[in-house]
């Protein structure tokens, strides 16, 4: 690839596929510019989904849509898969792995952020992450196969997940899998004793989602406990080991045992993004100015959860970046044509929710009171399909979520590949010692007991009627 010459028009290059990037590319379709957009994925992923797909009810195709459709509806703009390993700023261009050279006339960045592991022993090597495609499957798979595993080998010990964090992702991974536990395995698992499985939340604050009304946290919390799940508020993570979690809270230590840790705590920058010759401010965050130019350049900006401004802070939401990845547009545009700078961009907050479970959740909508219960979680399942990018991600989301929490009786999970389960000691399956056989016995017997019983009370009523 070589750089534009006076005879093109401006190259706009634009790093990463997420909210902020895709907004920036739909806004310029009738600019006078050409645009390449590079992700190292070849799809977008609608992250507010992944823990649907971590807990089996969602496919990773119902929230991922292929970049590369985005020319369906603009011919101006291609795409480029590859991974930024180094920029040039003086020569305008940026290098990608494989030896690919992109040069830029004007430059955004939208990569997103990474989990954030606060140098917790551990954390990282033995705790799993949610902010990735790949990572909803693997936990996914994780999850069943130490199902599958205790289904055979029995529950010697006690089967925990512990997760991490009580923002809105930690609050809906722990109430999905609570809701999986009480709702599905007593059916598609029972040889599992269901209060042998335990669902662990840990948050540092007293609170889970912070950022809400204190009521509406108040409700949330109510709405976990309701579904059994083991609150530890006020606690820290001091260290993850691959058999579990060392907490501590009020000054005293104690040891989780768990088979899986998920990783909701915070966000970070990627390490590679102090590679790119850039300012970085908190978390490592690009610094960017009012009209979200990275501070010190003029024609390189950065928008969505990687940049910051430090005079004006903005919340790491979809909304955030939807709106300034429009914003940086139109400044490129009026550039473009040669007009000034429009306004310092400023967000307009159209308010936030969260869902706990099926018909639980809360929302702070701008313009409506704040929401909880069915009406707020109506509300969150509308807003997320519609945020989808594609009628087909629509549509399938729709249908697996209606199916998942209207029609819950089918008890379906969309699975994956599994280990083979190797029992721990040499093991014989009878029909009859087994926990199925014994449940359809006891209910066999129970069903007999009450049609005798009802034969015998038939005679007595008849006597009685005469």
């Amino acid at each position: 690839m070589t750089g534009p010459d006076s005879t093109k028009r401006p190259h706009v290059v634009v790093v990463g596929g997420g909210f902020g990037g895709l907004a920036a590319v739909r806004k310029l379709r009738k600019a006078d510019v050409d645009i390449t957009l590079i992700d190292r994925h070849t799809y977008n992923t609608f992250q507010p989904l992944l823990y649907q797909v971590a807990t089996a009810s969602l496919n990773p195709g119902d929230i991922t849509w292929f970049l590369r459709a985005v020319r369906a509806k603009q011919d101006n703009v291609r795409f480029v898969k590859g991974t930024v390993v180094a920029m040039d700023h003086g020569q305008q261009s940026i290098l990608l792995d494989g030896n690919i050279t992109v040069r830029y006339d004007y430059l955004v960045i939208a990569v997103g952020v990474t989990a954030n592991f606060f140098g917790i022993e551990g954390a990282a090597e033995y705790s799993m992450p949610l902010y990735r495609r790949s990572q909803a499957l693997a936990l996914r798979d994780r999850i069943f196969a130490n199902l599958e595993d205790a289904a055979i080998n029995g529950q010697n010990r006690d089967l925990r997940v512990v997760v991490v964090g009580g923002g809105a992702t930690g609050v809906e991974t722990a109430g999905a899998l609570a809701e999986m536990r009480n709702l599905d395995l007593p059916t598609t698992y029972p040889e599992l004793d269901r209060d042998r499985v335990h669902i662990t939340l840990v948050e540092m604050a007293p609170h889970v989602l912070g950022p809400f009304d204190p009521r509406l946290r108040d409700y949330a919390r109510k709405s976990l406990e309701k579904r059994g799940v083991d609150l530890r508020l006020g606690t820290a993570v001091k260290e993850v080991r691959p058999d579990g979690v060392l907490v501590e809270s009020n000054g005293t230590q104690e040891f989780l045992e768990a088979g899986i840790v998920v990783w909701a705590s915070g966000v970070t920058a990627h390490p590679m993004v102090g590679e790119w010759g850039l300012p970085q401010g908190r978390g490592g965050r690009i610094e960017v100015d009012g009209h979200l130019r990275v501070r010190g350049f003029r024609n390189v900006f950065a928008i969505g959860d990687i940049a910051v401004n430090p005079d004006h802070p903005l919340p790491q939401l979809a909304q955030p970046a939807l709106q300034g990845g429009r914003y940086v547009a139109r400044v490129i545009n009026n550039d473009v044509e040669g007009k000034a700078d429009p306004p310092p961009f400023k967000y307009r907050d159209k308010g936030t929710m969260a869902t706990i479970g099926r018909a639980s959740a809360i929302a702070e909508v701008k313009g409506l009171p704040k929401l909880k219960g069915f009406i707020a979680w109506a509300i969150w399942v509308a807003v997320h399909i519609a945020s989808l990018l594609d009628n087909r991600n629509r549509f399938a989301t729709m249908t697996n979520l209606s199916v998942k929490f209207l029609l819950w009786r089918s008890h379906s999970a969309i699975v994956g590949e599994t280990p083979y389960v190797i029992a721990h000691e040499p093991k014989v399956l009878d029909a009859e010692a087994s926990p199925v056989a014994k449940k359809a016995a006891k209910k066999s017997a129970a069903k007999k007991a009450a049609k005798s019983a009802a034969k015998k009370a038939a005679p007595d009523e008849r006597r009685n009627s005469r």
